[in-house]
């Protein structure tokens, strides 16, 4: 295959140009910034923004993702670096990928989700950090238009708080920020949101010169409803009159919603259950007011309250049909994109036919089998009939584990199975010979950020693993393998977090001491750490991930 060589040729001014479009305005003009552009935006491997990686790209890969930006944009696919192709990618826009998650099959509809959403309707926010050129009382006033775009056409409410814990956190930052993407001054990058499962929070541009109702400037409450968007779970759209559509149009005075955004909200969180006109005496749709608060959101009684009260769990696991459980005692309950749902808890015995009780463990396995693991047993099902001749002996079917196990899973570095009990984890293969190499069990402490002696630990459908231990529940980010640093920060009450439980006195974040560096360390931190990480350990579940993620089989057990 032959090489692109104004491709290579071009990698060692990428320094330069990375120190550059980090720092300054630069319109897209050359090979190397289309690359770096094309690989930020999801349209190339990340590698390509790493100047040092020493990656060689063919003329077919150049020409095949541009390609796929100019199809995303409406353009002429030519493959090639055209006039029309630098002036879009010179075009201000939202920081997010493009080529995240799923879009519909439909031609009429092209919105995409990411593929996550909030789990209860009512949602909190506050700005933590207020634009310098505006004031708060009119900053307050555009973020709440903005989220009045979307509680318009749906049954979500938001509640601006001015302090404590919120679902949704909104800052005006400038350059490197704290989240490894920095800004990169006027035009460019206006902002960028992080999708519900990452937090939900949205960053602005503070270097832009954000305005109100004016053609001059950067207008606030469109972008602002755009990055809204992403923080319910929307990813971008390629309808150009799209509100999701990834570039800045300027200001719009008769801004409206557009169809194809409708139906992709509507998609996550169904139409507007409100008895009044979602039009109201707003025909521009810039909001009315009428759902977003100032009050706190009231608590919710009826079938979480068992567990809401204590949610210290069992075990949690996602089953082949991508249902999402809860484990607790002798009963389960179901996790629905509003939290509990309803109906639940209900017995566990009673739906997995010889299952016992206070299960230690569980997960479903690539085969499509869900195991479970209690004391020295282990149990295999299809679905919810159990196969035959179970249960067995852990000793039997998961040589080199112990019994009486914490917690397991299939982490998505690798597609093995880890098991945690205690201080140590095993990982488990069952394409190898043995299945658990002599170098286990190692400390969980190589989790970054990750106590002993965990309750449950599930890998979510977002790509995250989230441990729990008690009432709190820690996310841990596979690709930097730490826990993630947020505001607030983990541990986090699952209760409120996860379960939906709203009620201050089972919803509030219980205090936890812990050492700084593990609940709030920076980003640069944990990229630094783990770039120069001497922990061998550490280094050997890595490369696991790296030279097991093309491995397939199917347990045998």
């Amino acid at each position: 295959m032959a090489t692109c060589k104004s491709c290579n040729a071009l990698m060692s001014s990428l320094v330069l140009l990375l120190s550059c479009v980090l720092r300054c305005t630069v319109a897209v003009q050359t090979d190397a910034q289309a690359m770096m552009y094309l690989s930020q935006f999801g349209y190339l491997s990340p590698s390509m923004k790493n100047p040092n990686s020493g990656h060689i790209m063919s003329e077919e890969t150049m020409a095949r993702a541009l390609m796929e930006f100019q199809s995303f944009v409406g353009l002429n696919l030519t493959g090639h670096l055209d006039d029309e192709t630098l002036h879009y990618m010179s075009m201000p826009r939202c920081g997010v990928r493009d080529k995240v998650g799923f879009a519909t099959d439909s031609r009429s509809r092209r919105y995409a989700l990411q593929g996550s959403r909030w789990r209860v309707k009512d949602l909190t926010y506050k700005i933590s950090k207020y634009p310098k050129l505006l004031g708060k009382s009119e900053t307050d006033s555009e973020i709440r238009k903005a989220f009045d775009v979307w509680s318009d056409v749906t049954p979500l409410t938001f509640t601006h708080k001015k302090s404590g814990q919120v679902h949704i956190e909104i800052r005006f930052e400038k350059g490197e920020h704290g989240d490894g993407d920095p800004f990169d001054g006027p035009g460019g990058t206006l902002a960028h949101a992080f999708f519900p499962v990452y937090g939900g929070d949205a960053h602005f541009d503070d270097s832009e010169k954000w305005s109100i109702g004016s053609f001059k400037g950067t207008n606030l409450f469109q972008v602002a409803a755009h990055e809204f968007g992403h923080s319910l779970g929307l990813s971008h759209s390629d309808v150009r009159s799209a509100l999701m559509a990834p570039f800045y149009r300027g200001y719009n005075p008769s801004f409206n919603l557009d169809s194809d955004d409708v139906e992709a909200i509507q998609a996550l969180y169904g139409a507007s259950t409100s008895g009044e006109s979602d039009n109201d005496d707003d025909s521009t749709s810039q909001g009315s007011g009428k759902k977003t608060t100032t009050q706190e959101p009231p608590g919710t009684e009826g079938s979480d309250a068992e567990l809401c009260t204590d949610t210290k769990v069992n075990a949690l696991f996602n089953s082949a049909a991508g249902e999402t459980f809860v484990f607790k005692g002798d009963y389960y309950w179901k996790l629905t994109d509003d939290g509990l749902a309803q109906g639940f808890p209900k017995s566990i015995a009673g739906t997995w036919s010889g299952l016992p009780g206070n299960i230690d463990a569980a997960f479903t396995y690539k085969n499509g089998k869900t195991y479970f693991f209690k004391g020295t047993k282990y149990w295999k099902y299809t679905d919810t009939t159990m196969d035959d001749g179970y249960p067995k002996d852990i000793s039997d079917g998961f040589a080199g584990i112990p019994d009486n196990v914490d917690a397991a899973l299939v982490w998505s570095g690798n597609g093995k199975i880890y098991f945690f009990k205690g201080s140590k984890f095993w990982k488990f293969d069952p394409m190898q010979k043995p299945p658990v190499k002599s170098t286990y069990p190692k400390p969980i402490s190589n989790w970054d950020g990750i106590p002993d002696n965990i309750d449950a630990v599930l890998h979510y459908t977002n790509g995250y693993t989230y441990f729990f231990k008690d009432e709190n529940y820690y996310r841990f980010n596979d690709r930097t393998f730490a826990v993630d640093t947020a505001d607030p920060p983990f541990p986090r009450n699952a209760g409120y977090w996860w379960f939906g439980c709203r009620a201050e006195n089972k919803g509030h974040r219980q205090e936890v001491t812990a050492a700084p560096s593990i609940l709030r360390p920076t980003w640069m931190e944990v990229r630094r750490d783990h770039k120069g990480n001497q922990n061998t350990d550490v280094g050997d579940l890595i490369m696991d991930a790296e030279e097991d993620s093309g491995h397939t089989g199917i347990l045998k057990m």
